[in-house]
């Protein structure tokens, strides 16, 4: 009953995508005075959960409304990619320090709620264990 419960899974998940949100947006606020460098970004959550299973990958938690959080597989890792839409400045750097304030924001917010559902699931499963 006890050996797979996905819930610890999806939250590490979380707390992984939220770490590499993080390093990618510090990569792009250090490169922002590189000429020509291109700002990247990584998929949310949510996109990348689907990507996974749409790729066969077998996740145990399955959302049975659209508004249910969505989590990957242990060992998946987004991919960053170019940010297309972003506006280059006279010397074709595209990185918004603003924009990475804001990303890093959200990166430390996803990681706090990952925590957050852990350290609730883990005091439900002491809850249930101490009856």
């Amino acid at each position: 009953m006890f050996k797979n419960l996905e819930v610890f899974k999806i939250s590490h998940a979380m707390a992984v995508h939220a770490g590499q949100k993080q390093a990618v947006a510090a990569q792009n606020v250090a490169n922002s005075d590189t000429p020509e460098y291109k700002a990247r970004d990584v998929a949310p959550f949510a996109d990348s959960y689907r990507t996974h299973v749409s790729m066969g990958d077998s996740v145990g938690q399955r959302a049975t409304r659209d508004r249910h959080l969505h989590g990957v597989s242990d060992g998946h890792m987004a991919e960053p990619t170019i940010d297309e839409d972003a506006i280059a400045s006279p010397n074709g750097n595209t990185v918004s320090l603003e924009g990475e304030m804001l990303k890093s924001l959200d990166a430390k917010r996803q990681h706090d709620r990952a925590v957050a559902i852990y350290k609730s699931s883990l005091g439900i499963l002491r809850a249930t264990l101490s009856r």
